[in-house]
């Protein structure tokens, strides 16, 4: 077949096959293409779609990305059934099969020791936000006609507000630390991620939390039942889990 060749993963050869039915970017099933002991899950893509000038212009357009994005994902995902794989980033091209085996070829022993050190592990991510506080009934200023109380009154309450402020922020932080420190109990290793943008995010409330965590597979069940125990004990604060996921924030590839 024609056109580029799209990489989602590399991988060691596997030998449990991968959904019939699963299509990747572009609307083509991925393919295996084996060099040595190292496997790359490819698609055959479009170049005029996928070629550079094209591509540069796709990766603006936010439609288009995330629908690639989904289709890239789903890909990784059926993987992670099946294999350990080492995702690459999105939008990973080269011209032919020859291309992509001098890839693996020339990153070969950084390939395999980053699969030895992922093998049987997964990726879970956990998020702590703070609930939104709703907002205060409007005071009347100082001096109003009708204000009962005085303006002292008023500054007193004003600075009240802020402290119970202060104090929940740092409850919450406290409360996200001591999850944090758990939850590492049963990883290998972590990643604590910058805060989520609300904007970009658009969940509610402020993110304090937003952390990876590579774990044993053993060690899935009991790091999920602890998530979820935890969820009751922070009111106030919003918990979310998500994964099993492929270890991107382990990889060392920018995912």
């Amino acid at each position: 077949m024609s056109g580029l060749r799209y990489v989602y993963a590399v991988c060691r050869p596997f030998g449990t096959p991968l959904p019939a039915q699963l299509t990747g970017v572009a609307g083509v099933p991925p393919k295996q293409l084996v060099h040595h002991d190292l496997v790359a899950v490819v698609g055959h893509v479009p170049e005029g779609d996928f070629a550079e000038e094209p591509l540069r212009a796709h990766l603006e357009d936010l439609d288009w990305l995330g629908a690639t994005a989904r289709a890239h994902q789903n890909v990784i995902d059926a993987l992670t059934v099946v294999t350990t794989p080492l995702p690459l980033r999105l939008a990973t091209v080269f011209r032919d099969d020859s291309g992509v085996r001098t890839m693996m070829q020339e990153r070969k022993q950084t390939f395999l020791r980053t699969l030895d050190r992922l093998d049987g592990r997964v990726e879970w991510g956990v998020k702590v936000y703070s609930e939104p506080e709703p907002e205060p009934e409007p005071e009347p200023e100082p001096g109003r006609t009708g204000r009962t109380g005085s303006g002292r009154d008023y500054l007193r309450q004003r600075r009240n507000q802020r402290r119970e402020h202060e104090e929940k922020w740092e409850q919450a932080e406290q409360f996200a630390r001591r999850l944090h420190e758990s939850l590492s109990g049963y990883a290998e290793d972590t990643r604590i991620h910058a805060p989520q943008n609300a904007a970009l995010s658009r969940a509610p409330g402020r993110n304090i939390l937003n952390a990876a965590y590579l774990v044993p597979r053993t060690e899935s069940e009991a790091f999920v039942e602890l998530v979820d125990r935890t969820k009751d004990d922070a009111p106030g604060l919003r918990v979310e889990l998500t994964g099993p996921w492929a270890a991107y924030s382990f990889s060392g590839e920018d995912a």
